[in-house]
């Protein structure tokens, strides 16, 4: 008897060294140019955060990692690598993420786990609409019998689709193609297509590049605007530890954007090509992003919304959500932090409440950083005193959307002035009474205080 034991005890310890000293690769597709995937995405990747917390005890000691990240402009090409078992991980956001879900549901025996969030906002904003500068079209009821393009199959389709449906604009009549977003930014500054939709930050890079006006934000549809993170069941099946080390690293990525929101974009810029301050707009406290991992009730509700679009649009099949949302990856790695996942999960920032009475107008400075201003008004004043100084001092300058709440840049926002008070509008429709740009803003208080 005492020999039986023997026996099963050295087969289990030749198969622990056998599976320990296997190559595991871990493949995972994102969007170095989509500012909501980041905290899964480049973040991790640059900073090195998966290795951080891959397992290295246990069934997983001597095993070798091999981790290949793959970039795309978009989440569509992502499920099809994941269909063909290319990629084990996908970062994409809300519509890309329910047809990943679908089509995975669509076959006999694939599934896929949406296991993280990355980022909200949760009125919509990151969508939007964009034309030419110079433009004559004002609404998206102008688009009718214009041609527009964006990434088909992605958030910002999805958010087109569902603005159409909320004006009674029939689809039919706007002529879309499909282009990514550097395609779609580019014709946009050569007036080369009527209008493009995208996802963050493309709005606002042709905003900051002066290429481009939003003509609809994400926000008018009022619906939170989500990424997150979707894993192959049969990987996270066999590799649970590994599915939970990347939950970790995606906390990790958070804090670290939060802990100095300077540091992040102007690294940010670095390993994306796009502008520090579009990263700032985003990534900043009262910015454009709420950086939490947890999957919230309020999400999945809006996930089944954004599916019952989708199935009456585009006719996709059904999704079962109670199969395919599992947060067991994302609590266990919140307990393992010894962070507490159902506080995290109460906590919803609402961009009205929160910005456009707290937060403070910005300019951010080329030697000074960050600076604050308790107004509107003082801001613009700061700026032209600090241009008269140096015309190539300051990056860029942030407001507070009146009516969204949603953070913004300041050259591109519509100034209403009552008496001493100086208010900030996204839309030049939404102020009353005579409305200036920031150019007209910033002569005007200089004059006056003169």
């Amino acid at each position: 008897m005492v020999h039986v034991k023997l026996f099963v005890v050295t087969i289990l310890i030749i198969s622990v060294k056998a599976w320990s000293a296997e190559t595991i690769h871990i493949n995972i597709g994102h969007q170095s140019t989509c500012t909501d995937t980041y905290t899964a995405g480049v973040i991790v990747q640059e900073l090195k955060l998966l290795e951080k917390y891959l397992p290295k005890e246990g069934k997983y000691q001597g095993a070798t990692f091999k981790i290949n990240w793959q970039d795309y402009t978009s989440g569509p090409p992502i499920t099809q690598l994941m269909l063909s078992n290319k990629l084990q991980f996908g970062v994409m956001g809300d519509y890309p993420l329910i047809v990943n879900g679908a089509k995975f549901q669509a076959t006999k025996s694939l599934r896929t786990h949406y296991i993280a969030g990355t980022g909200y906002n949760l009125r919509g904003s990151g969508n939007a609409i964009v034309v030419p500068i110079d433009s004559d079209i004002q609404s998206i009821k102008d688009l009718v019998g214009k041609k527009m393009s964006m990434p088909v199959g992605s958030a910002a389709w999805g958010m087109t689709l569902k603005a159409f449906a909320d004006q009674n604009i029939d689809a039919n009549k706007v002529s879309i193609i499909s282009q990514s977003p550097t395609i779609g930014a580019a014709n946009i500054a050569h007036n080369k297509i009527d209008a493009h939709a995208d996802f963050c930050p493309w709005s606002e890079i042709m905003e900051f590049r002066g290429t481009g006006r939003k003509i609809f934000d994400g926000s008018e549809a009022n619906v939170a605007y989500l990424h997150g993170v979707v894993v192959r069941e049969d990987f996270a099946n066999k590799f649970p530890e590994i599915a939970v080390a990347f939950a970790k690293a995606i906390i990790h990525a958070g804090n670290w954007v939060k802990e100095d929101p300077v540091r992040a974009a102007t690294e940010l810029e670095e390993w994306t090509g796009i502008e520090k301050e579009v990263q700032y707009l985003y990534f900043s406290k009262g910015g454009m992003l709420t950086l939490d991992p947890t999957i919230k009730p309020l999400w999945i509700e809006t996930l089944v919304q954004d599916h019952k679009v989708l199935a009456r649009e585009k006719n996709l099949s059904s999704l079962d959500f109670n199969d395919w949302i599992d947060d067991q990856y994302i609590r266990q790695a919140f307990s393992e932090l010894g962070l507490n996942y159902e506080q995290q999960l109460e906590k919803i920032v609402d961009p009205i409440k929160a910005n456009s009475v707290i937060e403070p107008a910005e300019i951010w400075h080329r030697t000074r950083g960050i600076l604050k201003y308790r107004s509107v008004s003082d801001m613009i004043v700061s700026w032209g005193l600090l241009n008269r100084e140096s015309d190539d001092a300051i990056y860029s300058a942030y407001v507070y959307d009146k009516t969204t709440g949603v953070k913004m840049f300041a050259h591109v926002a519509s100034f209403q002035f009552e008496k001493e008070l100086v208010t900030a509008f996204m839309r030049k429709n939404d102020a009353s009474g005579k409305v200036l740009n920031f150019e007209q803003a910033v002569n005007r208080l200089a004059h006056l205080s003169q």
